[in-house]
């Protein structure tokens, strides 16, 4: 668990890497792990915001990272949607034979 606010911040930084590569590889299993870890980490960034602050260096140091969590993000849902779209399609067609 992270001691400090701005090791939060590089945690989730490093577990969207780690989901970014999982959904390079089509590894969606480990995406979806990475994206249960990120949610549990941003819990604990929530807790410890409300007591905690981060210096002038963190605070850019922040910036630096939410950027490329978001970027990271970006990557990801490009990644994802063509499978969520054939998902979606054999989800569809299955249920249309069902009926």
């Amino acid at each position: 668990m992270p001691k400090t606010l701005i090791e939060c911040y590089r945690a989730i930084e490093a577990s969207s890497v780690q989901m970014l590569d999982a959904a390079r590889s089509q590894d969606w299993d480990t995406v979806v792990h990475h994206e249960g870890v990120c949610a549990v980490l941003i819990e604990q960034l929530r807790s410890q915001a409300r007591r905690l602050e981060l210096d002038a260096q963190e605070r850019a140091e922040k910036s630096r990272i939410m950027l490329r969590i978001l970027c990271n993000d970006a990557k990801v849902r490009d990644l994802t949607e063509p499978w969520l779209a054939y998902c979606d399609a054999r989800f569809n067609t299955q249920s249309t034979l069902l009926h």
